[in-house]
């Protein structure tokens, strides 16, 4: 295809509505969510998108109830490795964007093991926003770029983000009807286009690909000019 997006975000929104909807717990609609990430990334890869950021848990999901923050880490904590040995497998990198603190030693063993299986992927690279508030990235580059580089500008913050070979974001979707933003890739959404669905996250499918690639072809993006 040409005009490609070289990085889709996408904001997985709407878990637990689809699970209200279909009479099922919360904890179902975010094992469905995973399900439809794998589904995702299977369609951006096939159409050769080299970027594609999930938006999965921010530092303020930690504020939900004990019962579903307890689920939402043991879902990561089995099905990360063996995701990353899948993407691995397919010569797709797995990165994660996101705050370390705050995060116990097991998960932080699984990040940085999940990331050692795919260093050497030359394929997509898959990122997860996990414990991730754009705000915070911000103010952790600004502090980086102040001890590493003497000084705060665009330029030594943008080196100093969140694994920085991540390049901005061209297109951001965010599911379930709602049109907001939330913190998400605040740097490198600046100049980024978004199409806002009315599916739930759940029900996003390989298929979505092609139709999230002709609206971005649609767009004029002039970057201000």
């Amino acid at each position: 295809m040409d005009n490609l997006p070289t990085h889709i975000g996408i904001i997985a929104d709407g878990n637990r509505r689809w699970a209200k909807a279909h009479n099922l717990p919360t904890i179902e609609g975010h094992r469905r969510g995973m399900n439809a990430i794998e589904d995702l990334v299977e369609g951006i890869v096939k159409v050769g998108i080299p970027f594609a950021t999930f938006y999965v848990f921010s530092t303020e999901n930690w504020n939900r109830s004990e019962e579903e923050v307890s689920y939402l880490m043991k879902l990561f904590t089995t099905k990360i490795l063996s995701l990353a040995e899948k993407m691995a497998k397919n010569n797709i990198k797995l990165l994660f964007l996101g705050s370390r603190k705050g995060l116990n030693d097991e998960i932080l063993k699984l990040i940085a093991k999940a990331e050692k299986l795919t260093s050497a992927c030359t394929g997509s690279t898959i990122c997860f926003c996990f414990n991730y508030g754009g705000e915070q990235e911000i103010a952790d580059a600004a502090n980086a770029a102040l001890k590493n580089d003497g000084e705060i500008t665009t330029a030594t913050i943008a080196k100093n983000l969140y694994h920085p070979e991540v390049p901005p974001v061209d297109i951001v979707v965010r599911t379930s009807g709602e049109q907001r933003i939330s913190g998400f890739m605040l740097w490198r959404a600046a100049y980024s286009e978004f199409l806002f669905l009315d599916k739930y996250f759940p029900e996003m499918t390989a298929a979505d690909v092609p139709l999230i690639i002709d609206e971005y072809k649609n767009r004029n993006r002039r970057f201000g000019r």
